[in-house]
C-alpha cells in the first residue's frame, strides 16, 4: 500500500510546538493550499485548509523557521484520527503527518512577504539544512533527521577546446 502526500501552501497561523509527557516535540500547524483549477464559472480558486503534525526534529525545525504566511512544502502521509467531542459524538479528523518539510520560497521572497529566516542558524554545520535548486530559485529543506552529506566532487575533468574535435 502507498500513502504519500505532498502539499505546498502558506501557514495560516504560527506553528504550535508542544512536548509530550515522554519529552517528544510535536508541532501542529495548518496550511492553506489553493486548488489548481478555478471551476467552471472561471471564478476564484478554492482553498483547502490542511492540518499538519510534525514530530521531533522536524517539528522543532518548523517551529523555529516558519511562521504565519510562510510558504511551506510538506511531504508525508495522510492519516485519520478518531475522537469524541464534548457531547460524546464520534468525530474523525484528517491530517498530514509530516516526514519532510521544505522552504517553499527563497529568502528574498520571504523577506518581501514580511517573513524571515536565516540559513546560518539551526545546525547548518550539523547537516540539518541542505540546499537544493529548481527553476524558480533556491529552496532549503529539513529531512527528518537523516544525515545529509555534501555532494561528491565530480569525477569528470573539463576538456580543453584547443583542438576543436569532440572526444568521441
Amino acid at each position: 500500500m502507498l500513502n504519500h502526500i505532498v502539499i505546498m501552501g502558506r501557514l495560516t497561523r504560527d506553528p504550535e510546538l508542544r512536548t509530550t509527557q515522554s519529552g517528544v516535540s510535536v508541532a501542529s500547524f495548518s496550511v492553506a493550499v489553493d486548488r489548481d483549477y478555478a471551476g467552471r464559472d472561471g471564478g476564484e480558486r478554492q482553498t483547502d485548509f490542511i492540518d499538519v503534525v510534525a514530530w521531533r526534529q522536524t517539528g522543532e525545525f518548523v517551529s523555529k523557521y516558519f511562521h504565519k504566511g510562510s510558504m511551506i512544502v510538506v511531504s508525508g502521509r495522510l492519516q485519520s484520527r478518531k475522537w469524541q467531542d464534548r457531547d460524546g459524538n464520534n468525530r474523525t479528523s484528517w491530517e498530514v503527518n509530516a516526514d519532510n518539510v521544505y522552504f517553499g520560497e527563497s529568502r528574498a521572497s520571504a523577506n518581501s512577504n514580511g517573513g524571515s529566516y536565516s540559513r546560518d542558524e539551526g545546525g547548518y554545520a550539523n547537516n540539518n539544512y541542505s540546499n537544493s535548486y529548481s527553476n524558480s530559485g533556491s529552496y532549503g529543506s529539513y529531512d527528518s533527521g537523516r544525515a545529509q552529506s555534501a555532494p561528491a566532487p565530480s569525477a569528470f575533468a573539463e576538456l580543453d577546446d584547443g583542438d576543436g574535435e569532440l572526444p568521441f
